[in-house]
């Protein structure tokens, strides 16, 4: 579209009109973690109703970046495990609740995309939950349950390494993609509405994911990997079954997960060992750009169509971010790249928000409609009923 007669006369001022129009949401951003390892989550230490220049997010950050939505990420390290992790993760999303409460001018919590939508429309920043890794439940869907009563709409099936019932891209596979618990995970969040993520799971599992969902899902932040081969990234066989599925790829901006350059330094810098410290010297570290990203939803574009990209920056979860796309202020940026490439305002509203909007409406639906009660599924190897033939589905 030209930037000629009704329209602003810059990009910036299109890109800055577009999130006015419609909510940007953000599929994963890392500040709870940042207060639990900061602050030991206390709001009170941290006040990010002010400039924040050690982290990636703060209020007057994400009023100037145009935010509209966003999915906190409730993460939980994979050395917590059991019971213990379960605690850590209702801990965290006690933060998002927190945040909300501390900044009720800023954020509203949001369970559906209507509410998204309504907050949106009362200049409000959409807060939604995320739970980051399927070790969080404890390997127990009654956890999962729970947990969506808490306000988790979506969950990421695994983290950096496994759990018992599904495989990471960046541990040695056990299951060889989702075990029979694992299928049944997916079949009950289908059944509760709550998004499956498969940003972190490995391509197995992408797929075994794909084939036992009932309604759209989601990769929270990853990039695709026919541009950085990055085992966090979607390969390009997922990436075409996402018009059949009706899911979307939200792209992130770490770096080695957009770069080739910058991806290959890491390899070489993990090679380095003992001599590591000399090994930087000699080798600076190249930088990812906003252009580089760019790339990533072309490529989306292309191979899953437009109906099926968004955006997911990963904040507050990385070291290095790239360079035009410092921090949460930066998204009109992105937008105005994009507008520059060609890309319609309709097609902009897309990748924003009405993508991710669509997919929350289609899970919401596949809830409502079905007539499944609550899954009697026990994990692997967790005691009473064996999972398999004796999976009992009322």
């Amino acid at each position: 579209m030209s930037e000629t007669g009704s329209h602003p006369s810059s990009l910036m001022e299109r890109a800055r009109l577009l999130h006015r129009r419609v909510p940007l949401i953000d599929g994963h951003n890392d500040l709870p973690w940042q207060y639990r390892t900061r602050a030991r989550r206390a709001l009170s230490q941290i006040d990010i109703g002010v400039s924040q220049p050690q982290l990636h997010t703060d209020v007057p950050r994400l009023r100037e970046g145009g935010v509209g939505g966003q999915f906190w990420s409730v993460y939980v390290s994979t050395d917590i495990t059991g019971a213990a992790a379960v605690q850590a993760a209702m801990e965290q999303i006690d933060v998002v609740y927190n945040m909300v409460r501390a900044y009720p001018e800023t954020f509203r919590l949001a369970l559906t995309a209507a509410e998204v939508e309504q907050a949106f429309s009362d200049g409000r920043i959409a807060s939604l939950i995320g739970l980051e890794g399927g070790h969080s439940i404890g390997g127990s869907l009654a956890a999962l349950r729970m947990f969506h009563r808490l306000g988790a709409r979506y969950m990421t099936l695994t983290h950096n390494r496994n759990t018992p019932w599904a495989d990471s891209c960046t541990d040695e596979p056990v299951s060889n993609g989702l075990s029979a618990f694992g299928k049944e995970v997916v079949r009950e969040m289908n059944r509760l509405g709550m998004m499956v993520d498969l940003s972190h799971v490995s391509a197995d599992v992408m797929g075994d994911a794909l084939d036992a969902s009932e309604a759209p899902v989601i990769f929270s932040h990853s990039s695709a990997r026919a541009l950085a081969s990055h085992v966090r990234n979607v390969p390009d066989d997922v990436l075409a079954r996402m018009p059949g599925n009706g899911g979307v790829v939200m792209v992130t901006f770490v770096p080695a997960f957009v770069s080739q350059r910058v991806y290959d330094y890491e390899l070489a810098r993990e090679a380095a060992g003992d001599s590591l410290a000399a090994w930087e010297k000699s080798n600076p570290r190249p930088a990812a750009t906003l252009s580089h990203v760019a790339d990533h939803i072309d490529h989306l574009r292309a191979v899953a169509g437009i109906d099926h990209v968004g955006i997911g920056g990963d904040f507050d979860g990385v070291a290095h971010v790239p360079e035009g796309l410092e921090d949460v202020s930066k998204y009109h940026a992105l937008t105005a790249e994009l507008l520059r490439r060609g890309y319609r305002d309709e097609e902009v509203e897309k990748i924003l928000g009405r993508n991710v909007l669509r997919v929350m409406r289609d899970v919401e639906a596949v809830a409502d409609g079905s007539s499944r009660g609550p899954s009697e599924a026990l994990m692997e190897g967790s005691g009473g009923n064996p999972l398999g033939d004796a999976v009992i589905r009322s």
